[in-house]
């Protein structure tokens, strides 16, 4: 997640502090990442240093340090915006890697161990659902929030299925020798070979 441009899409509706774009931030995630103030003010030295946000001297003396975006920060904010993700790669997600690596693991049962983590996985989304229930009338950021994460949940639970009947065809199949064309193809898609 770009923080950054999460804090220059705050201050383009008009000068704030670091204690007040904390604040507003967890607002507008519907609560869901809280943040450390210390992480608002590095961000914003560094946005400054880099010419995207200024000081902003026409507020109040009072004893917070304002800050406005800038020129430059409005059009790297609108790039940002308007550019997807790049998600050609796929991420490093730590359960995958445990699926890979408990495959050559003597005497582990992966299916056992999909089983457990798909579980887990149920319940979350179960407890996710929950809260939705309670409170997603009231707070949209967190409505819209809460939906991402049960959907997130539900595609990872979705690949834990697949994985577990691919391993279980592999169980019974012989393995097949990959067509010449594989590497080209995870090439094209940034998989490496």
């Amino acid at each position: 997640m770009s923080f950054r441009h999460a804090m220059l899409a705050l201050l383009s509706e008009g000068p704030k502090y670091g204690l007040q774009l904390r604040h507003e931030f967890e607002a507008r995630t519907g609560e869901v990442w809280p943040l450390n103030v210390g992480q608002v003010y590095t961000t914003l030295q560094r946005l400054e240093r880099d010419g995207l946000v200024e000081p902003d001297d026409t507020g109040d003396d009072g004893p917070q340090k304002g800050f406005r975006i800038t020129a430059q920060g409005a059009e790297d904010l609108a790039t940002w915006l308007q550019t997807p993700p790049d998600l050609s790669l796929p991420p490093r997600d730590e359960l995958v890697v445990k699926v890979l690596m408990a495959l050559r693991v003597p005497g582990v049962n992966v299916h056992g161990i999909i089983q457990v983590h798909r579980r887990y996985l149920v319940e979350l989304m179960q407890q996710w659902t929950r809260l939705k229930e309670d409170e997603a009338g009231y707070d949209l950021a967190f409505a819209l929030a809460v939906d991402a994460e049960i959907f997130r949940l539900d595609s990872v639970v979705r690949w834990l299925d697949t994985a577990d009947g691919r391993l279980k065809r592999a169980a019974v199949e012989p393995a097949q020798p990959a067509p010449a064309g594989i590497p080209r193809i995870r090439r094209r898609v940034g998989v490496r070979p």
